[in-house]
């Protein structure tokens, strides 16, 4: 896979850097990276992601921009106002990369379409904003046996992790699933979270950005990615900490009721 003169320049600081170079840059330009969501946490991830040279984004979303999204959700524009967020995404994407294509996908996410809105990718980030969503997406993720960095915000607060529970530890012990993490869906779990507590617009900046840190070691099988780990951010405080989680026999999907059914409708 070559590159064009202007991508040469355009990665000029990944094609130096140690651990990325010429190869690196090539997988970041062959990967397909599925983003669920174009909303706060979405709006980062879109935009690292394009701006480091990922070949296709494809953005799950059916909602239009609103003037209230606008004081997070940095990809989207007062003269967007109105526009599908898949659209407002690609223009953003198209004016920062021209070389990386934007697949729309105008829909809601859900237990019956998600299987093939996730088949083919080479990483997931789910940038969603409920938690019967967040259900949703890792259950297939495990299913087509896809990476997941999962995120989510409330308030001045964040959190991250990455889901491979189709691999093993050095041990043998299954990698935990989001359920060993998130065993029960909270009741409220299709509200917007956003909606009702409300978000510090930088909160989403910050987690977004570890998201697509998350997405980029994956496709470049760099570093340690946060599988068993889930990092806290506390923006009031400037805090971070991080939570170690392991597999729990007990979860639906590579538990003893593995049988069950899992996904939430």
């Amino acid at each position: 896979m070559s590159f064009s003169p202007d991508e040469i320049e355009r990665y000029a600081r990944h094609l130096v850097l140690a651990g990325v170079g010429g190869p690196g840059q090539q997988a970041l330009k062959a990967a397909s990276v599925t983003v669920i969501g174009a909303g706060g946490l979405g709006s980062p991830v879109i935009a690292y992601l394009a701006a480091a040279g990922v070949g296709t984004i494809r953005v799950v979303d059916d909602d239009t921009v609103a003037l209230s999204n606008l004081q997070r959700q940095i990809i989207h524009a007062s003269d967007r106002v109105g526009e599908a967020k898949t659209a407002s995404a690609a223009a953003a994407v198209q004016a920062l990369n021209p070389h990386v294509a934007v697949v729309e996908e105008r829909v809601r996410i859900t237990a019956d379409n998600a299987a093939s809105l996730v088949a083919g990718a080479t990483v997931v980030a789910d940038g969603s904003d409920n938690a019967a969503t967040r259900y949703v997406v890792s259950d297939a993720c495990f299913h087509a046996r896809v990476p997941l960095a999962s995120a989510a915000v409330h308030g001045f607060d964040g959190h991250v992790t990455t889901l491979a529970p189709y691999a093993q530890q050095p041990d043998g012990t299954p990698n935990p699933t989001y359920r060993c993490l998130f065993p029960d869906p909270p009741p409220d779990a299709m509200v917007d979270e956003c909606a009702r507590h409300g978000i510090l617009g930088a909160v989403t900046g910050v987690i977004g950005t570890l998201q697509a840190n998350e997405v980029l070691k994956l496709i470049l099988g760099i570093g340690e990615p946060l599988v068993g780990r889930l990092l806290l951010f506390d923006a009031k405080d400037a805090r971070f900490e991080t939570i170690a989680y392991r597999w729990s026999s007990s979860n639906p999907l590579t538990g003893n009721r593995s049988g069950q059914k899992a996904i939430l409708r």
